[in-house]
């Protein structure tokens, strides 16, 4: 690694860190820290990881008992926006076991409630309005472009989407604008929360410092979002229980990935 001759700060002329260059031997060291991180402290991870699938069984079901369908899918796609705020206590895991405590989970949620949360809460909202506004302009794509691909069950609803032109239309479609959804909020959310517990700093220098590490590291930070995609999906299959192991993994190694660009 080494440290970008231009310092960050240029993008918004506030105090941001210098960012490093990495490769994907970085990746690879933090994926194992992480892993390393939650086999020594899997219990109050899983607990902590279990809020996430919950969560996302319970929109799902919610959708579901509503009928509706056509939104189920970037409902569940579109939760994983949220990802960073759901991994927030897992940063701070992280961050206390480098200092040489050993913390609990009732610990691990206190910075909901420390001098850090108002900068959460901006992360957090600008996040869940990427959320909103993916949901809502997948709404506006089915209604524009499938309006009329019914069906009783969710199964059947995807055999009509794809068994017509329209549905095919609105698959591919969507999961172009659904990609720069999700680009736009990894790029403001892949390090920014830890940035803010590391060094306490404001919502918007976090999250222009995190802009900067992916502009920094473009094709770096391409394959670390193409490994959170895959083991997230990989995770959500068996109805979303897997991510009880995922996410704190990729909670842990996010902290270290953080280490590794911001120093």
């Amino acid at each position: 690694m080494r440290a970008l001759p231009i310092d960050a700060s240029r993008l918004t002329g506030d105090r941001l860190p210098a960012i490093r260059r990495i490769t994907t031997a970085d990746l690879t060291l933090s994926l194992s820290k992480g892993l390393s991180d939650f086999r020594r402290r899997p219990t109050h991870l899983v607990f902590l990881a279990a809020i996430y699938p919950l969560a996302g069984i319970a929109i799902a079901l919610a959708a579901t008992n509503a009928n509706a369908f056509p939104i189920l899918f970037p409902l569940v796609a579109g939760f994983a926006l949220l990802g960073p705020v759901a991994a927030l206590g897992f940063y701070e895991i992280s961050r206390r076991e480098e200092q040489g405590e050993h913390p609990s989970w009732r610990e691990a949620f206190a910075v909901f409630q420390g001098p850090a949360r108002g900068a959460i809460t901006r992360v957090a909202l600008t996040l869940l309005a990427l959320f909103a506004l993916w949901l809502l302009s997948a709404q506006a794509l089915f209604a524009l472009l499938a309006p009329d691909v019914s069906a009783t069950s969710y199964p059947r609803f995807l055999n009509a989407l794809l068994s017509t032109s329209a549905g095919w239309t609105l698959l591919v479609v969507g999961h172009l604008v659904g990609f720069l959804f999700a680009a736009v909020a990894f790029s403001i959310g892949a390090l920014s929360l830890p940035l803010i517990l590391d060094r306490g700093y404001r919502a918007g220098e976090a999250m222009a410092a995190s802009v900067a590490a992916v502009r920094a590291n473009p094709m770096t930070m391409a394959v670390w979002a193409a490994i959170v995609a895959a083991l997230v999906m990989l995770g959500s299959l068996p109805l979303l229980v897997g991510l009880a192991v995922v996410l704190p993994v990729l909670g842990h190694a996010t902290w270290h990935l953080y280490r590794r660009v911001m120093g």
